[in-house]
């Protein structure tokens, strides 16, 4: 009605505009008299439209009106029945036992309907509720969250139980309705409560026993589960790659075992004692040998069991033992003194060299003393340095404990030693402490420096020339006789010199190019570095000795000594020496001729005497046989005397030989007195022979022998008193063979002794003969030519002993010495 007024109203007022352009255009004439314009015309005719179509509009809006009234009591009534029914289905649908959430098809906003207990722990607001972590757990949360999506998008049903984080069991169903997606949460009592939990807890201790499984099957070490007829019902992935079986289904199936059936047995045996067990089983893995470490734990639904490689860790710990035991052995030989502390500051270790430093009762050392236990003990035995403030010194020391670095020390001990303390702490914990005497070190220091000085004063005052150069050619040290000796200036001879330098100007000096070996041996690159020596003449005639000696870390050391006069009388001693091997060689020349040139003459006179003497060759009256005797008798003291002298000088000139063989003692004894006869009987001495049981031969010259023996019995024969006796006696003693001639003259004086056995020394000291002196030099070259020697006991009370020791196995032939 309100939209027919406005209408007609915009009719009229386009009406009126129109008429309005127009009415200045015409106008109409009237009967009556007088004229209407055409605006007046057209006007009224709107006038009359506008008041029909009111009419019309009025009508019209009268019906709609009532047709309107109708309907609005008909919608009140409807109205008012879904009211009711409303109220009855909000009466049945909202219980204290479930709530409702309903979704539609197209809006985003749920309505909810009912209520759930309180104690339940389910919010009552709207918005609390539908925020179901809020107030269910977790995992409920998650799947509820899950189906709910499932069944708005794809209409899926559900029906699952949820738990509130007070611990109360919801059943929750989930299905369709038309466009509406509808939830119902059902709060549970009694037997259907108890399922839930049931279900809840089983759902919840399958997830742990694959959770379990799953780790089990990540480990690297076997693992089972049996059932209670001991059959093999689950292992891991570790465990069938053991028994070679492609997968735990396939190990399962086939019931491979791990272990043998001894193995097996022992442990059903052992569980039937104790439920829970740890044992260590053997089997083959693979081909190799493995040790496992079974643990299996047993009850009614079967048992489980785990078993632990311990192969690659005995392996280790042998290693690692092995390791202790050598390091051990190790430290025991070390001369420095070692404790290990364990983190709890416990002795753990010590070697020999530590009970040794600290002269310590090693059994109570065994008993594992602590750090600080120790420290005192060294103080109240007085064996550490006195401290002002030993709580705080010791506690600097085992500040160690605590620390990441080293920490050394010098102690000063009372008993005047010097250690060296070094603490090294461990990164697991502990300390290892190292104690080393440096007193020696120390005083050795001391006396390296003092050496040093010495040596270097010694180097300094010595007449030879030294001089070290380093491995890069360059100078070390000289001494002045070195600079002097070579003419050098003082600025050639410092220190950082070169050899090449120093080589210029000592060639000046001549010496055929021995400074370029010197700088080739100073600074070549030698495989093997060799010293030399030698000897040089230099230019102006002085006479050098010269060495270079290799010294280590590629030094060498040049020295160099004057030996002119050396050299010179050395050349004098030679032309000397060689002067007098050639008259040693005229001698020898002149000894071999005499022996026979001498020796010819004689024999020949003492021949033709002997022939004189016989009958056969005329009578003779006895002035002429007196004189052909002392002819004879000359003729062989003479022939004696030049058989001595020769003998002497054939020894002498070293070309005298023994021809050794065995020697009757008791015939040379004879021979030798036969010789001496007629002196004996002469002045009425007698000679008595003691000769040993067990000495009849022995090794030696038989000639010399009997010679030795006739001279030691002229001797004696010229100084025995007359009618007494001298006696001769033969023995062996050891390896030896002497023989003693004993007379009871009047002895040698002191003065005597010395020169008895030089050659013409003829003393008479009662001798009833004066000799040329040469009996006894005669015994003693002979004796000392078999490898023996001579000794004489004498005095004025007991006489004279002249006692000789030949060795009783001499050599076959021995050339006399010079």
């Amino acid at each position: 009605m309100l939209g027919s007024a406005a209408s007609v109203a915009a009719l009229l007022s386009s009406q009126k505009a129109f008429a309005q352009a127009s009415a200045d255009s015409a106008r109409i004439s009237l009967p009556f008299g007088g004229s209407v314009g055409a605006f007046e015309v057209i006007q009224f005719s709107i006038f009359v439209g506008a008041m029909g179509a009111a009419l019309l509009s009025a009508g019209w809006l009268i019906r709609e009106r009532s047709k309107i009234s109708h309907e609005n009591s008909e919608l009140r009534a409807r109205l008012s029945k879904l009211g009711i029914s409303a109220q009855r289905n909000e009466a049945l649908l909202n219980l204290k036992d479930q709530r409702i959430v309903v979704w539609d098809a197209h809006g985003e906003r749920a309505e909810l309907i009912g209520q759930l207990p309180f104690d339940s722990g389910a919010p009552q607001d709207r918005s609390h509720f539908l925020a179901f972590g809020r107030w269910l757990r977790p995992h409920s949360v998650t799947e509820l969250e899950r189906a709910i999506k499932a069944l708005r998008e794809q209409g899926h049903g559900f029906e699952m139980s949820v738990e509130t984080v007070h611990g109360v069991y919801l059943d929750v169903q989930g299905h369709t309705s038309g466009g509406f997606a509808i939830t119902r949460f059902y709060s549970l009592e009694g037997v259907r409560a108890e399922r839930a939990a049931l279900q809840a807890q089983n759902r919840e201790l399958s997830q742990k026993l694959a959770l379990l499984r799953h780790l089990l099957d990540r480990l690297g070490q076997p693992a089972w589960v049996r059932d209670r007829d001991g059959r093999i019902d689950w292992v891991n992935t570790a465990y069938a790659r053991a028994v070679d079986a492609v997968d735990s289904t396939q190990a399962v199936m086939e019931g491979r075992e791990l272990f043998g059936a001894q193995a097996r047995q022992r442990l059903e045996r052992d569980r039937n004692v104790e439920a829970d067990l740890k044992e260590k089983l053997t089997t083959v893995v693979r081909g190799d040998r493995r040790v496992f470490e079974v643990t299996d734990v047993s009850a009614e639904a079967g048992s489980a069991g785990l078993g632990f490689d311990l192969s690659e860790i005995e392996q280790v710990r042998e290693e690692l033992s092995r390791t202790l035991r050598n390091h051990a052995e190790t430290l025991d030989q070390l001369s420095t003194a070692v404790a290990i502390f364990d983190p709890e500051m416990k002795l753990q270790y010590f070697n020999p060299a530590f009970v040794s430093l600290w002269s310590l009762d090693e059994a109570w050392l065994e008993t594992r003393p602590s750090n600080t236990l120790f420290l005192d003990r060294l103080r109240s035995e007085g064996k550490l340095p006195e401290q002002p403030e030993w709580r705080k010194w010791k506690d600097s020391m085992l500040s160690v404990y605590r620390a990441v670095e080293p920490q050394e020390h010098m102690w000063h001990l009372p008993d005047t030693r010097i250690i060296r303390s070094v603490a090294n702490p461990h990164p697991q914990g502990g300390v290892t402490w190292f104690f080393e005497n440096m007193t020696e070190k120390y005083e050795l220091e001391g006396r390296y420096n003092t050496l040093i000085k010495v040596q270097g004063e010694t180097l300094d005052h010595l007449v030879e020339a030294v001089a070290v150069f380093g491995s890069d050619g360059k100078l070390r040290l000289s001494n002045p006789s070195f600079a002097d000796l070579w003419s050098l200036p003082a600025l050639m001879v410092i220190e950082g010199t070169h050899i090449s330098s120093i080589a210029k100007l000592c060639r000046q000096r001549g010496g055929d190019g021995l400074w370029d070996d010197f700088v080739s041996a100073v600074t070549g690159f030698l495989d093997e570095r060799n010293g030399q020596m030698g000897q040089v003449e230099l230019k102006d005639g002085i006479i050098l000795s010269y060495a270079v000696v290799p010294l280590p870390k590629g030094q060498t050391m040049l020295t160099f000594i004057d030996v002119t006069d050396t050299v010179r009388l050395e050349r004098a001693l030679k032309d000397k020496n060689e002067a007098l091997s050639l008259a040693d060689q005229i001698k020898n020349d002149f000894v071999q001729h005499v022996s026979y040139e001498l020796r010819s003459p004689l024999t020949n006179i003492i021949g033709f005497t002997e022939l004189l003497q016989t009958p056969t060759f005329g009578t003779l009256n006895e002035r002429q046989l007196e004189y052909l005797d002392h002819i004879g008798t000359s003729s062989t003291v003479l022939l004696a005397i030049v058989n001595d002298i020769l003998d002497l000088a054939t020894v002498d000139a070293g070309i005298m030989q023994l021809d050794i063989e065995d020697v009757a003692i008791a015939d040379e004894i004879d021979a030798a007195a036969k010789r001496v006869k007629e002196r004996l009987q002469e002045h009425d001495l007698s000679l008595n022979v003691n000769l040993a049981e067990n000495i009849e031969t022995f090794k030696a010259d038989p000639a010399r022998v009997r010679q030795v023996l006739f001279n030691l019995l002229s001797n004696a024969a010229n100084y025995a008193p007359e009618g007494s006796s001298i006696t001769l006696q033969v023995e062996r003693d050891d390896t030896e063979v002497v023989i003693s001639v004993h007379d009871d003259g009047p002895g040698m004086p002191s003065d005597v002794l010395d020169t008895v056995f030089k050659r013409f020394q003829a003393y008479p000291n009662g001798g009833r003969k004066r000799g040329v002196g040469l009996g006894l030099s005669i015994v003693k070259s002979f004796v000392e030519l078999h490898g023996g020697k001579v000794e004489i006991e004498t005095s004025p009370d007991t006489g004279t002993s002249i006692i000789c020791r030949f060795p009783a196995e001499a050599r076959s032939f021995r050339a006399a010495a010079e």
